[in-house]
């Protein structure tokens, strides 16, 4: 089960030309999943059932399990997060391993299954990946073994080495040779060296660092706090932080979505015993929130549309059975609703 919402699952929009170029900088037409939306089924502890639907906007047709029909097995873990490179798409599960996949048919290219514990988010820099882990839990379920696993080789294979980092990492981002790390528990965000595989430098934020994103060309880190949320932006010349916007909002989760006009979609949640959900939606530009423009239970994951317009919110329905994702205009109005998987918690939008 789910012991918390504020689990980091990557609620992250795409937008891509109907044509994509390989290595050798020839066209090929885009596949069949590379259009539309994935939309992430966390699946629910202990069944271990997670897997991806894929949804076209148009013809509102969904296909459901396309790992397992893809590959004649099901996913078999509990999915995390899902990243996108050039050509692979690595769906991370926080049960130990990472499958890697065509993003076009979602046929299989390779796992990591040995040794990871508790994997959050990945990313690629060169032939390298760099992979967020909890650890494992101690006996007062506490992860003081947090690390970045570093594996050679795009389609995957054996660890080569640990980063001890500070608990719970969460989500990463890349800048030239290096990678960031927000580290959620202990509010850092910790700078990788990729060549020397080796923490360089770290930096104290506010809140619990939760997710990295860009607007306008600025890298921002949104992390949450008990009454209020943090915006921390970077200088990423010498590595450092710039500026700091704090927002009131309480009972804030992990879960929030961007467009590209900088309104920021975030999940709150008042937990037991009202079980109160929210979606707030806050502005960079002008520091303002409206606390509760979509209101509801069960709201588990959110993503938005820049290109269509279209906010995707998942209801996880208590993990009773599976989940339903609803889709509403960008006025806040509901447009349509559609039922997936169990625990539906996010979404890779084209």
């Amino acid at each position: 089960m789910k012991l918390k919402l504020n689990h980091l699952v990557w609620a992250i929009a795409f937008s891509t030309l109907l044509f994509s170029c390989d290595d050798s900088t020839s066209e090929r037409p885009l596949g069949q999943y590379e259009t539309g939306v994935l939309i992430m089924n966390e699946g629910a502890f202990g069944s271990n059932d997670g897997e991806v639907f894929h949804f076209d906007p148009s013809s509102k047709e969904l296909k459901t399990d396309i790992f397992e029909a893809s590959n004649n097995r099901p996913f078999a873990g509990l999915l995390e997060d899902m990243v996108l490179t050039e050509d692979r798409l690595y769906l991370v599960a926080n049960t130990g391993k990472v499958e890697i996949v065509n993003p076009g048919d979602f046929k299989s290219l390779g796992t990591i299954a040995n040794d990871l514990d508790q994997a959050r988010s990945l990313e690629v820099v060169g032939n390298k990946l760099f992979i967020s882990d909890y650890g494992p839990y101690d006996s007062d379920y506490n992860t003081p073994d947090s690390y970045i696993a570093v594996v050679e080789g795009l389609n995957g294979g054996s660890i080569k080495k640990k980063i001890q980092v500070s608990n719970k990492p969460e989500d990463l981002f890349t800048y030239g040779k290096y990678v960031f790390v927000a580290g959620s528990e202990e509010g850092k965000v910790e700078i990788i060296d990729t060549e020397t595989e080796s923490l360089l430098k770290t930096l104290e934020v506010s809140g619990n660092p939760q997710q990295f994103f860009e607007v306008n060309g600025k890298l921002w880190l949104y992390s949450t706090g008990a009454k209020e949320i943090y915006f921390q932006s970077f200088q990423l010349d010498n590595l450092s932080k710039a500026s700091l916007l704090t927002i009131p909002l309480a009972n804030a989760t992990s879960r929030m979505a961007f467009d590209k006009a900088g309104l920021i979609y975030v999940l709150t949640s008042s937990g037991w015993p009202a079980y109160q959900d929210a979606v707030a939606r806050v502005s960079l530009s002008n520091s303002t929130v409206e606390t509760n423009w979509i209101t509801g239970t069960g709201f588990y994951g959110i993503g938005f549309d820049s290109q269509r317009e279209l906010l995707y919110l998942a209801n996880s329905k208590g993990f009773q059975g599976n989940g339903t994702v609803s889709i509403y205009l960008k006025n806040g109005q509901l447009d349509s609703e559609i039922s997936v998987g169990r625990g539906p918690s996010g979404f890779l939008i084209y």
